[in-house]
């Protein structure tokens, strides 16, 4: 693998544990975004910093990425 790649290895790794969980019954960040879409009613100061904090993995996934394609 292309050293450059390793790079994107625990930001791909933070991303599938703390990112995703709990699992099931469905990704917490993806309850979260559905809740939001459908427009945040009932949603409290908690419900927002546990978005931010299984948010922050894939923002900083889309950082790296795009730092690793950038130096190419």
């Amino acid at each position: 693998m292309d050293s450059k790649y390793k790079e994107l290895g625990l930001p791909i790794l933070i991303c599938l544990t703390l990112g995703l969980a709990p699992f099931f019954p469905e990704p917490h960040i993806w309850s979260k975004l559905k809740w939001i879409s459908g427009g945040a009613v009932g949603m409290q100061a908690i419900d927002w910093f546990d978005l931010l904090f299984h948010g922050a993995p894939w923002i900083y996934l889309i950082y790296k990425v795009v730092v690793v394609f950038k130096k190419r």
